[in-house]
């Protein structure tokens, strides 16, 4: 895997996808991909030279996502995966949203439970 995977930007998101239930980091076609069970949820990817993180989302999300500024299609996506660039200022709490509404795309219902669990502990904390 290429080295340019091992920058902070990658850092971050990746610790962002490890801390969902279950989820494991594998390597497809040369580059970090984020699988809960069998599903890929997230990658990263360097596309036409540029860095960037790859969502499988909803159509609804997708189309949403495009008229964003910095988000492109996927070019393999299919109409279910929007990408965002990261090579410029980094929008955090997208990026998180994102990998939250990626992961109930692929994830079965009983780590979606897992996930709202930790949400409500999250906010109960904070109260």
């Amino acid at each position: 895997m290429s080295a340019v995977f091992e920058r902070p930007v990658f850092a971050r998101a990746r610790r962002l996808c490890l801390a969902l239930p279950e989820t494991i980091e594998t390597s497809s076609w040369g580059h970090p991909n984020f699988r809960v069970g069998r599903k890929t949820f997230c990658a990263f990817e360097i596309v036409t030279g540029r860095p960037s993180i790859a969502f499988r989302l909803s159509r609804a999300d997708v189309d949403r996502a495009l008229r964003r500024k910095h988000f492109f299609a996927t070019p393999y996506g299919r109409r279910v995966w929007a990408s965002v660039w990261v090579d410029g200022p980094v929008d955090w709490k997208a990026i998180q949203s994102l990998l939250r509404r990626s992961y109930r795309v692929v994830a079965s219902k009983r780590l979606i439970g897992l996930l709202d669990a930790e949400a409500t502990t999250r906010t109960r904390k904070r109260e």
